[in-house]
């Protein structure tokens, strides 16, 4: 079994909306922590598919990949944007500027400044979610799972039909040892957008490694590469070593895509 675990660097989705949809949709995580934008453009506004350069990192063996949306080795391809939050609820410029100052820290490595800016809009703002996700990721990074799960439940509370944010909250269970939940988050987001790479990936891992379901795991490892165009040597050797394993004890060496 191998002791890296996977590292994926998340690639940001580009949306190409208006001003509103900034802070309010299709969600954008990097690694390390950059901002999950929201998107609350009203039904009208289409966002163009979703892109995603490939970002830097993959180490060898399996982790969970958690993030939203990349395209090469081991990074989940584009896939289509969604946009669920409430129509009603204009943004303005003054939040907009707010956010993005909070992402520019947090860009920055400024994670206690980005805290407190993202607290605040979330108090100023409570309908947006993409403020909670980045508090969730926020706390995660500092291992407070608690506090980062319940603000990842908020914003999917906020925006249910946010992959990525299930995806994140996936990861974040999963780090917590609530696999049950782990598992039907990232069902989640996979429901909400099959070619979701990132979570395909993570439930495979989740059924690898922590829920001891060999051929389950094989199955989603098959629909990961099958979502990569470029293939995955990786994962195609995950796979070869999972055929050819032998029942034992499974020492965790992964790391979810984020």
């Amino acid at each position: 079994m191998r002791s890296a675990e996977l590292t994926l660097l998340v690639a940001s989705r580009s949306i190409a909306m208006a001003l509103a949809a900034a802070l309010a949709g299709c969600a954008t995580v990097m690694e390390p922590l950059q901002a999950v934008r929201d998107a609350m453009a009203p039904s009208t506004v289409s966002a163009a598919p979703a892109t995603a350069p490939a970002t830097a990192g993959a180490t060898t063996p399996r982790g969970a990949a958690s993030t939203g949306a990349a395209g090469s080795t081991a990074a989940p391809p584009a896939a289509p944007a969604v946009t669920s939050a409430p129509a009603d609820v204009a943004v303005s410029p003054e939040s907009q500027r707010a956010f993005d100052d909070a992402a520019r820290a947090l860009r920055a490595g400024q994670h206690a400044d980005a805290e407190r800016r993202f607290r605040s809009l979330a108090q100023a703002h409570p309908e947006l979610p993409g403020p909670h996700a980045n508090l969730g990721l926020i706390q995660r990074q500092a291992g407070k799972l608690p506090e980062a799960v319940s603000e990842l439940e908020t914003a999917v509370r906020l925006s249910p039909r946010q992959p990525v944010y299930w995806n994140q909250l996936g990861v974040t269970y999963r780090q917590a040892g609530q696999f049950p939940k782990a598992r039907e988050a990232y069902e989640k987001a996979i429901a909400l957008d099959p070619g979701y790479s990132a979570a395909v990936l993570n439930l495979g891992i989740l059924h690898d490694l922590y829920l001891n379901d060999g051929a389950r795991a094989l199955d989603l490892y098959g629909r990961y590469l099958m979502l990569q165009p470029s293939g995955d040597a990786t994962v195609t050797k995950w796979v070869a070593d999972l055929k050819n394993r032998k029942p034992a004890p499974i020492t965790v060496s992964r790391k979810e895509k984020e």
